[in-house]
């Protein structure tokens, strides 16, 4: 059974930091792609970042040298790094797993920045 437990989620004021969490269990991040996503409410889910199984990385325009998504193959868990939070920021980020078509996805940590 594939579980993705997403953590590191609250609320942060505008320009702090904080580190989501993905641990994975039923799958390996060393043959799933890895990826962040979020949803802010009344707008549709969308990439944030995403890590292939060979380690290369991509990031939406507006996360750009902002977060960094990392992952512990060791420890099968991904990560989101998000320095300087906006309150535009603020959604429910979620942690998803893609292979061959298949995804599977987290439930989810609620990021809230203060202005």
């Amino acid at each position: 059974q594939v579980r993705l437990a997403e953590s590191g989620g609250g609320l942060v004021q505008d320009g702090g930091s904080l580190r989501l969490s993905c641990a994975a269990s039923g799958l390996t991040f060393s043959i799933w792609d890895m990826g962040w996503y979020r949803q802010a409410p009344g707008q549709q889910r969308e990439s944030v970042a995403s890590i292939g199984r060979g380690g290369s990385t991509k990031y939406a325009d507006s996360v750009k040298g902002r977060f960094t998504i990392s992952r512990d193959i060791g420890k099968n868990t991904g990560y989101l790094q998000m320095n300087s939070l906006k309150p535009e920021d603020t959604a429910v980020y979620y942690c998803g797993a893609t292979l061959l078509g298949s995804v599977y996805w987290g439930q989810g940590t609620q990021v809230t920045v203060s202005s």
